[in-house]
């Protein structure tokens, strides 16, 4: 088998966040997201990421969605480095497309170990969704490169719909978690020692 979807499959927003919960990847105290914001919520997609069925399972229902948004010819799966390269590949896969994936150099991002021609017909796919920076970002670097940058998903919009990405988004779920600016923090947050689990400065 090739993973190309073969018969539908979907996962409502409560089987997401199980499959979150059921891998100990919501986590509670005081986070510094890679946005700059602080939340009392981080989702550790890593840990879910650890178990292929359950990866498995969620980047199939995201390929379902983008394949149901009607977006064409999919060229290449783009995912931003770090946390985007393993939902960007699985989901590829079951699309039945190639998957590239864009890497920091001196800050930012760069498609350094792939060539793609112009007018290629990207969907770009990440893990957590906050303010859509990584998203946006990822945008421009195609669009220096030509690209034509159909559409963003992910697998969790923790905006509910409120990042700036620049170009549409798919989510497979929306779970709406406070984040606050640095200098406007809750006076219960302010008291638990912040701490940095992201990725942005890898």
């Amino acid at each position: 088998m090739n993973g190309i979807i073969t018969e539908e499959i979907q996962v409502n927003q409560k089987e997401v966040l199980d499959i979150f919960r059921q891998c100990g990847a919501i986590l509670e105290g005081h986070f510094i997201l890679t946005s700059g914001l602080r939340s009392p919520v981080f989702l550790q997609k890593a840990r879910v990421f650890m178990h292929a069925k359950q990866t498995e399972k969620l980047c199939k229902a995201l390929a379902q969605k983008i394949k149901n948004a009607d977006l064409g010819q999919i060229d290449y799966v783009v995912g931003p480095a770090i946390g985007g390269i393993i939902p960007a590949f699985e989901t590829s896969r079951h699309l039945g497309v190639p998957n590239i994936w864009v890497e920091r150099e001196d800050g930012e991002f760069r498609l350094r170990r792939f060539e793609i021609a112009p007018g290629a017909r990207v969907v770009i796919v990440e893990d957590i969704v906050s303010t859509g920076l990584s998203i946006r970002e990822t945008v421009e670097t195609m669009v220096k490169l030509k690209a034509n940058v159909l559409a963003a998903a992910c697998l969790v919009d923790r905006s509910a719909g409120n990042s700036e990405t620049t170009v549409p988004l798919i989510a497979l779920a929306d779970y709406e978690i406070p984040a606050y600016s640095p200098d406007n923090i809750p006076d219960e947050l302010a008291k638990i020692p912040a701490i940095k689990p992201g990725s942005r400065n890898l």
